[in-house]
C-alpha cells in the first residue's frame, strides 16, 4: 500500500490513479494521520441485486415478483399535441 500527502495526491492525481487501476492502494493521509483510501473499483462484483439488498431488508423497496411480458405492451394513442411540441412551445 502507498501512503501519500492530500497536497501530493492533488498534485498527482493521475498518476495515483495509473497506479490504483494496477491494483495498488493509496493511502491519503492529512498531517501524518490517515483520511482516505483508494482502491481499485470492482463492478462484477457488486451486482444490482446485492446494491439493492440494504433497501429490500429494510422494507423500503421490493422487487417484481415476475418479468414484464415486453411484447404484449401496446402503445396508446392520445389526442391532442405531442409532448415535445408542448414542450417547444412553453421554451418560447
Amino acid at each position: 500500500m502507498i501512503s501519500a500527502g492530500v497536497k501530493d495526491v492533488k498534485n498527482n492525481l493521475s498518476r495515483y490513479l495509473d497506479q490504483v487501476k494496477s491494483g495498488e492502494e493509496i493511502l491519503i493521509t492529512e498531517r501524518g494521520k490517515p483520511v482516505a483510501r483508494i482502491v481499485k473499483e470492482n463492478s462484477a462484483v457488486r451486482k444490482t441485486r446485492a446494491a439493492l439488498e440494504p433497501l429490500i431488508q429494510k422494507g423500503l423497496i421490493a422487487l417484481p415478483s415476475r418479468s414484464i411480458n415486453k411484447e404484449g405492451l401496446k402503445t396508446l394513442g392520445v389526442p391532442g399535441k405531442l409532448v415535445s411540441d408542448m414542450v417547444i412551445e412553453d421554451r418560447r
